[in-house]
């Protein structure tokens, strides 16, 4: 059987928990969805909201605190929300990607320290952080370790590779600006690298599949032979399996896979900036129609919060006093428009209890977009 591009659309979002919100811990809940974008710090509490039934703020705040959520650089080498038994494989799969992409750097190499010396210095940071400190704190740690040597970028390179948790440090969040961080555990060998690739791609299609395999490298930016290799051996062991999608490309799943029908109805969601559903394939196609992704997708990498409608990104949405302003691109029912105002009201109950205009900082983007209506939706 060959799959349509909504039978895909369909699986997405059933196994992202967008097809119904469900009755879920927040613990529970990243497990299902496997990864958060959380590099705003409100995002993985708006994500949540999206997918569990009655959410209250608190109880994520109280997954960060007793760390079976925990937030750190992952995948794309920016900050994902992951549960705890999922972080140990996902950081060992990651650390080619992290290593390269900041020890590489011109900005690193500046500093004039070698991969062996910052490696070092890495591994001695994890007896120094088994207690939370603060960003500066390690700073000033680490720039007295090198003396005449220190240079600004030795803790940015360090900090975005190491086995390192961004611990909570308040605010509406969890997380301000002033970062803290507590050490995770130590680094593997390379075995135990080779073992978290295959995690890694196995709970992506849990979450995500079926998918290709170039879909799997856009949402890790791993390397393709990395990818290759586990899907090959994870095929050998029966426990991913090949199918057939749009227009014959081969994509890869488990056996069991949640498969929707096609034709299931999707509710309308308003999906926070950075939403996983959003980047996590190389074909966006799956929830961002083409012609919208430059809209949502910015040139400097920032992604709008979407209004998701029939399971497909149909416009933008930010907060105003009291409501949430709704810009679609295209003409909408009036059902879908009654589907968005009740989200609307249960997105401003939430956002009232900590910040109701999250995003503010981004509302500059608001002035280039084009637009079929603008309500305000929620009052």
């Amino acid at each position: 059987m060959r799959l349509t591009a909504r039978a895909l659309n369909r699986a997405t979002l059933a196994r992202q928990l967008l097809l119904r919100r469900e009755p879920l811990s927040v613990a529970d809940g990243v497990r299902r969805i496997v990864a958060l974008q959380a590099q705003d710090p409100a995002s993985p509490y708006i994500a949540m909201w999206n997918r569990l039934i009655g959410l209250d703020p608190a109880e994520v705040d109280r997954a960060f605190a007793d760390g079976s959520v925990v937030k750190a650089h992952l995948m794309r080498i920016t900050l994902h929300a992951v549960h705890a038994s999922d972080y140990p494989a996902f950081h060992e799969a990651m650390q080619t990607t992290l290593r390269a992409a900041r020890l590489n750097d011109r900005r690193f190499r500046a500093s004039g320290l070698t991969v062996a010396e910052a490696d070092a210095l890495a591994g001695d940071l994890m007896a120094y952080a088994r207690t939370r400190r603060a960003d500066g704190e390690i700073g000033t740690w680490i720039d007295e370790r090198l003396g005449e040597r220190a240079h600004p970028r030795v803790w940015w390179a360090i900090r975005h590779y190491a086995p390192l948790h961004h611990a909570p440090t308040g605010g509406p969040w969890a997380f301000r600006p002033d970062k803290a961080y507590i050490a995770a555990s130590e680094p593997d060998d390379g075995e135990a690298r080779r073992a978290g690739v295959h995690r890694l791609v196995q709970r992506y299609l849990e979450a995500f599949g079926p998918a290709s395999a170039r879909d799997v490298a856009a949402f890790s930016l791993i390397r393709a032979n990395a990818i290759h290799d586990a899907l090959r051996s994870l095929r050998d062991d029966g426990i991913v399996i090949a199918v057939e999608g749009p227009d014959g490309h081969k994509l890869f799943d488990l056996p069991g896979g949640l498969l929707p029908d096609a034709d299931s109805p999707a509710p309308p969601r308003l999906l926070g900036m950075w939403d996983s559903v959003l980047l996590a394939y190389a074909d966006r196609s799956r929830v961002i129609p083409p012609e919208h992704r430059r809209l949502v997708i910015r040139s400097n990498g920032d992604v709008l919060p979407t209004l998701l409608v029939d399971g497909y990104v149909a416009g933008v949405w930010r907060p105003l006093d009291g409501g949430i302003e709704a810009t679609a691109f295209h003409p909408l029912s009036d059902a879908a428009w009654a589907g968005l105002e009740s989200e609307a009201r249960g997105l401003v109950a939430f956002l009232g209890r900590r910040e109701p205009h999250v995003y503010r900082r981004y509302a500059h983007w608001w002035s280039t977009l084009p637009s079929s209506d603008i309500r305000v939706l929620g009052r």
